[in-house]
């Protein structure tokens, strides 16, 4: 009796452990709007999350404006750079956001990055981006707009020679003027596009500035304008604009600026006033100024020349620079990269397959 009640008693436990058994897994799993992130970020940890399992080269590119051609452009040669060593590239576009910026920053820090390269939004979170990063462990390089503070880099840089190059398109334009008669000109105004609150933006201006006094000294300063802008091309719009309705006295402009996006602003804006006809515009980076030559033709815009430097140089580099910390090598602090003044008539031999 004894043992066909312990029998029971076995069999009973038995079948509870075998029904719980199949009822843990035939439970439902918890509601995917419960348990998954938003749609890009699952996307980024889904890849990310298995890249770094198993031990693969996982970097994040964090761009300020991701939607503008330079940065698309500079992106994707840091992701082929990346391929290239057998590693995943997350491109992420910060929408000119420090909170998306952080959260981007975050993001990777999740999902285990073996490195960031970035080019921020405003300049001021440069220490709270470094500080995240060092927390993590995780090294960061800085493209095109550095990190730093008080002027001091505190990660390592990967841009361009701002001064030399804002040099180069104030000889360039200072010349035009020179050969087309316009330095005594009563008519003639000269407009610099400004970034004022962007470290790596403002030598461009004082470069071309300081280049175009020396070749024109003559020059009346009260005609030397400024217009500040974000670095779109809507806000260089609206920026020229103000300063051309402002000074209807002024029938012929001489315009160059902080980047490519302001300067194709601007020739916007001289169309809309009718004045594009007798402009001269001298773009930086090129990017855009290739568009206007390739589309309208040489006659059929007012941006006359470019200082041509290359976006792939600079995603590159910085996964170049990205890789000696990742290699346990000191890494380059600063890498500036060369520029060039290309116009409708040596643009595609100069840039290459950069000009389609």
């Amino acid at each position: 009796m004894k043992k066909k009640v312990l029998s029971l008693i076995l069999s009973t436990v038995m079948l509870g452990a075998l029904l719980t058994g199949c009822s843990d897994d035939a439970a439902p799993a918890a509601p995917a709007a419960d348990a998954a992130p938003a749609a890009d970020a699952a996307a980024d940890s889904s890849a990310d999350s298995s890249s770094a399992a198993s031990g693969d080269l996982n970097v994040y590119g964090i761009y300020k404006a991701g939607d503008q051609t330079w940065f698309i452009d500079e992106g994707a040669a840091a992701e082929a750079a990346v391929k290239e060593l057998g590693g995943t590239f997350t491109y992420v576009d910060a929408k000119m956001s420090p909170e998306e910026c952080l959260k981007a920053v975050d993001n990777a820090i999740a999902n285990k990055a073996s490195g960031i390269v970035i080019c921020v939004p405003d300049q001021t979170m440069s220490q709270a981006v470094v500080d995240k990063c060092k927390e993590a462990n995780i090294p960061v390089v800085a493209g095109d707009d550095a990190l730093e503070v008080d002027g001091n880099k505190i990660a390592p840089w990967v841009g361009i020679d701002a001064y030399v190059i804002g040099e180069a398109n104030g000889e360039w334009i200072a010349n035009y003027a020179k050969d087309k008669n316009l330095v005594d000109d009563p008519e003639t105004g000269l407009l610099i596009m400004t970034m004022d609150t962007v470290t790596s933006c403002v030598p461009r201006a004082d470069g071309e500035i300081a280049k175009w006094k020396e070749l024109c000294p003559n020059f009346d300063e009260a005609k030397i304008f400024k217009a500040d802008y974000d670095g779109t091309t809507d806000k260089g719009n609206t920026a020229a604009t103000a300063v051309i309705t402002a000074h209807p006295e002024i029938k012929k402009w001489l315009i160059t600026g902080a980047n490519e996006e302001g300067t194709i602003g601007a020739c916007r804006a001289l169309e809309s006033a009718g004045l594009d006809k007798d402009a001269c515009v001298v773009g930086l980076g090129g990017y855009m100024a290739k568009d206007e030559w390739n589309n309208k033709g040489a006659d059929g815009t007012c941006m006359k020349a470019a200082a041509y430097f290359s976006s792939n140089q600079v995603g590159k580099g910085t996964i170049d620079v990205l890789m000696q910390i990742i290699n346990g090598e000191e890494p380059t602090m600063e890498t500036a990269v060369p520029a060039i003044i290309v116009t409708p008539d040596n643009y595609k031999d100069v840039m290459g397959k950069d000009a389609e």
